[in-house]
């Protein structure tokens, strides 16, 4: 199990950044740490993304002196709450894990929030961590008291997939391989491994027995059985009124194929969700109004209407039918293995949904499944008016902007790149903008909290260097704030990325809350700001950018400087680099999104 290079670990531009001042090199494993590090070359994993730390310098030294920092190659953040979050980006445009390594209880506890966010939203990451040494004789004063806990992966065992602190070079060869494996099976999340010190630095008193690890790790598609695909075919093509509600599905675009013809062969509309990412044409003429991270009226109006409904793992489908107000009347299959992770501690489960037949099996695999039943009994196709998504004309260049000016203007300056937005913001709306293409848009940062945004979209870009499309991050002021950090990692290793900032100065979905409450009290509304407005000093954004290496732009206060901000920032981009621009926007939400985020009583957010 020699370490090897992939074509992903190489790019040019990342790797050489940060090359070795005295090559070395050796031909077998020395100590434990040399067998982990061998193991994720082993694995195929191009990067693994981390804060430094004493507790893991073992694996550290053998990353950079064993394997000569080449695969994977490390990927250095200011946060460990960043690292988690670059492998989340990763995963959510790959599907694939990458590797994140935090130093013992400490940098996991940095860590938790971006772990839950993997969590909630299903992505895969094998997390390294460190701790010890295990034995209290070995440990060095203060220092490696504190950084070590009885039972570290308890930390994050309620939000993670599976975790384990292998006692042995050989044990920790096996935790690697199977948290890999693990991460990997649907339905995914992150996993964790604990690594002692005393393992990682102890000398190999012989060396382990090679293996192939591909053999350990054999694939799993967990696709549906042929009787519970035939009633589901039964009861969708019977249907006059069939409605799929597209949830969690890859990112592949023969997938994405599929499930345009699986509409097609049923004549059914199908409902999107800001919250996964672009899975369906959203001007295709079977797409019912546009996506939102809640209920519409044009989503409650289609489930109250339908006689049949196809749930293909969508998110929280109990609470989308509670907004309706009733038990859909709706025949309902739902296609979902995401009970498998379902525990007593997060309750990111949702509502306990109906369903007349449950398919618990992978979602593009029944897909599949169901396009090959169908057959012949695929319904005819009818002539649709074309569902057209045009251009608008651009705002007045003077003047404030809203949340739909800015999101305009940004689509009049990218003209007809092919972009991904890595992230957007809560103000954010369906109708902005076109999804055509399953990376054109990769979804939400899964946890619902404030400040994935930055590292999750960094992490995207790394994973879509290459492609041809450029990354463009949507965050909040809030959300860039709390983890702007990521944009010295994008910088540093060449990861050409555009983060524009929708600056409202306000964490301006509380002041909603706060006014509600006031109403609610008959209390006065005008002190809702209170508490909320992030000026005072207004923040200066760009050179918070600027302070990294980045280029940054604005404040732009107006359609016009904001255009003119954005085509410079643009063409940093495409020379390889970082660009951020500040968008100053009114506080407030479009009618369509505020009369949904009611509905939902979201929770914080910029």
């Amino acid at each position: 199990m020699a370490p090897k290079s992939s074509p992903a670990a190489k790019d040019p531009d990342v790797h050489k950044v940060e090359r070795l001042s005295i090559p070395y090199s050796t031909n077998a494993a020395a100590f434990g740490s040399d067998v982990v590090a061998e193991t994720l070359s082993a694995l195929d994993i191009p990067y693994i993304a981390l804060n430094p730390g004493a507790s893991y310098r073992g694996l550290h030294d053998s990353i950079v002196n064993f394997l000569g920092n080449e695969q994977p190659q490390m990927i250095l953040c200011l946060h460990e709450e960043a690292a988690v979050a670059i492998a989340h980006g990763y995963a959510k445009v790959t599907g694939r894990a990458m590797a994140a390594a935090v130093h013992s209880n400490v940098g996991l506890f940095h860590a938790t929030m971006a772990i839950f966010n993997a969590w909630c939203d299903r992505m895969p990451i094998l997390i390294l961590g460190a701790t010890g040494p295990v034995d209290a004789m070995k440990r060095r004063p203060w220092i490696d008291w504190i950084h070590t806990a009885a039972d570290q992966g308890a930390i994050i065992r309620n939000f993670s997939k599976w975790d384990d602190q292998p006692a042995s070079a050989g044990a920790a060869r096996e935790s690697v391989i199977r948290a890999y494996w693990m991460a990997n099976t649907a339905p995914c999340g992150p996993t964790y491994i604990n690594l002692d010190a005393e393992v990682q630095e102890g000398k190999l008193a012989a060396p382990l027995p090679a293996i192939d690890v591909k053999r350990f790790m054999p694939p799993v598609v967990q696709g549906p059985s042929a009787d519970l695909v035939k009633k589901a075919v039964d009861i969708m093509t019977a249907a006059k009124r069939p409605l799929i509600l597209m949830g969690r599905v890859s990112r592949d675009e023969a997938d994405w194929n599929r499930r345009v013809q699986l509409a097609e062969a049923l004549d059914a509309r199908v409902a999107t969700n800001l919250k996964i990412g672009a899975v369906f044409p959203t001007d295709h003429p079977l797409h019912i109004g546009f996506p939102a991270t809640f209920a519409t009226d044009d989503l409650i109006a289609a489930v109250k209407d339908a006689d049949a409904i196809l749930s293909l793992d969508w998110v929280d489908l109990g609470g989308t039918f509670k907004a309706i107000g009733s038990v859909p009347s709706a025949t309902i299959v739902q296609v979902s293995l995401d009970q498998n992770l379902h525990n007593g501690w997060s309750m990111d489960y949702e509502a306990l949904p109906p369903a007349d037949l449950f398919i618990p099996a992978e979602t593009d695999a029944t897909i599949a499944a169901l396009l090959e039943a169908i057959g012949s009994k695929a319904k005819p196709k009818k002539p649709h008016l074309v569902r057209e998504h045009p251009l608008k004309p651009k705002p007045s260049p003077t003047g404030d902007m809203a949340a739909a000016d800015m999101a305009n203007v940004l689509r009049h300056a990218v003209g007809d790149r092919k972009v991904s937005l890595t992230h957007v913001s809560l103000s954010w709306h369906g109708e902005f903008w076109p999804f055509r293409h399953p990376l054109d848009y990769i979804g939400s940062d899964g946890g619902g909290g404030v400040g994935g945004g930055p590292g999750i979209s960094v992490g995207a870009a790394l994973a879509l260097k290459g492609t041809g499309r450029m990354p463009i991050a949507v965050c909040g002021d809030g959300d860039f704030m709390m983890g702007c950090t990521a944009v010295w990692t994008a910088v540093h290793y060449r990861i050409p990325l555009l983060v524009l900032v929708a600056n409202n100065r306000s964490f301006y979905n509380d002041e909603v809350h706060q006014e509600r409450v006031a109403v609610a009290r008959n209390r006065p509304v005008d002190n809702k700001w209170i508490g909320q407005r992030i000026s005072d000093p207004d923040i200066d954004i760009a050179t918070v950018a600027k302070g990294q290496g980045a280029s940054g732009f604005g404040p732009c206060r107006n359609a016009g400087e904001l255009e003119k901000a954005l085509n410079e920032a643009i063409k940093v981009v495409e020379g390889g680099g970082v660009a951020v621009v500040d968008a100053r926007i009114l506080g407030g939400y479009s009618p369509a999104t505020a009369a949904a985020m009611s509905r939902g009583k979201a929770d914080r957010g910029s």
